[in-house]
């Protein structure tokens, strides 16, 4: 009799898993800590579909929603006209939160510091090799700054992170716009690769000295301090939910949705901000999918955006929110 009844509950798990509809996807590292939370807590909400999300990193996120092997691509970066033009169908962003990057070290002490842009963007160009330089101890006095090598680590892979973070640098230094530019990945001037933003907080908090930057929650789980920078304003500021959200609602944001929001004119805005996009066809190829993709995407803004703060994302402002749910129902099945 127990066997009877373990082969039937075998059968019955079996049967369940075979009717879960499974929806693919794949891109940004920056999102992951939401859209992992959003996808458990959806699964509650319709069992019949489970998201399986690769963390992969922005670029291999539109190189995956271009070829058509997800139902939906995550990017930090808004996709170039250039790389639009290669979708076999018009392609939407959706975007969903926003978030900080933040300039993370691994010093003696861990002490706060604080940095204005032109002297991150000559960390990132190896102009500034040790962390008691000048300039650094200038902008943080009463701080005991090691006579300590710099390594710096910058992404490896593709990624929406490094675009914010080279969209940032770009908007505060005509040199580094000329000489590395923008993009989700670049030529880097100097330092080494991490893959991810786990990789390169596992690097950071392996190498003493290293300063590299990631997603503000990937700082906070691994325990490392990030800087104060200052702003267009001239203050140096914390990131938080707060900064960012000051960055978001200056931003100027077109139909298209493709935004930039670093070096936000707020006085308490974060400088080193960016939102993330989900990239979704208009016309979706699989009708049962595209409907339950449009379900999901109508709850996630709906009642997703309401999980935001507790993971250190800032939520999209409700005059946003509305315009998104408008273009999520134009998407076709």
């Amino acid at each position: 009799m127990r066997n009877l009844c373990f082969i039937l509950c075998a059968l019955g798990l079996a049967a369940n898993a075979a009717a879960q509809m499974l929806i693919n996807g794949a891109g940004a590292t920056f999102p992951y800590p939401i859209y992992s939370k959003w996808f458990d807590d959806y699964a509650k909400i319709d069992p019949s579909v489970r998201f399986n999300y690769q963390s992969i990193g922005s670029g291999g996120g539109q190189k995956q929603i271009l070829a058509q092997t997800v139902a939906f691509g995550a990017s930090d970066g808004p996709m170039s006209d250039e790389n639009l033009a290669k979708a076999p169908g018009k392609l939407l962003h959706i975007p969903t939160v926003a978030g900080a990057d933040v300039l993370t070290y691994n010093l003696p002490g861990n002490p706060k510091l604080k940095l204005d842009g032109p002297t991150i963007v000559d960390i990132f160009l190896g102009k500034i090799t040790r962390w008691n330089d000048q300039r650094l101890a200038d902008q943080n006095p009463g701080v005991k700054l090691p006579d300590l090598d710099m390594v710096v680590v910058h992404r490896s892979d593709g990624s929406g992170t490094t675009y914010i973070w080279v969209d940032y640098l770009s908007s505060v230094s005509q040199e580094w716009e000329t000489k590395v530019g923008r993009g989700t990945s670049v030529n880097w001037p100097t330092g080494l690769g991490g893959k991810g933003n786990e990789g390169v907080a596992g690097q950071i908090k392996q190498l003493p000295g290293a300063v590299g930057y990631v997603e503000l929650i990937y700082a906070k789980q691994n325990k490392l301090p990030y800087a104060n920078v200052q702003n267009a304003a001239g203050n140096y500021i914390t990131p938080s939910v707060e900064s960012v959200t000051e960055a978001l609602s200056t931003a100027k944001i077109p139909d298209d949705f493709r935004f930039s929001m670093v070096n936000s004119a707020g006085e308490k805005a974060y400088p080193i901000a960016g939102c993330t996009w989900l990239l979704v066809y208009e016309q979706q190829k699989d009708a049962e999918k595209g409907k339950k993709l449009v379900e999901f995407l109508n709850w996630a803004i709906n009642q997703g955006e309401g999980m935001t703060a507790a993971l250190d994302y800032a939520p999209l402002p409700d005059n946003v929110k509305q315009r998104v749910l408008e273009r999520i129902k134009t998407i076709k099945y």
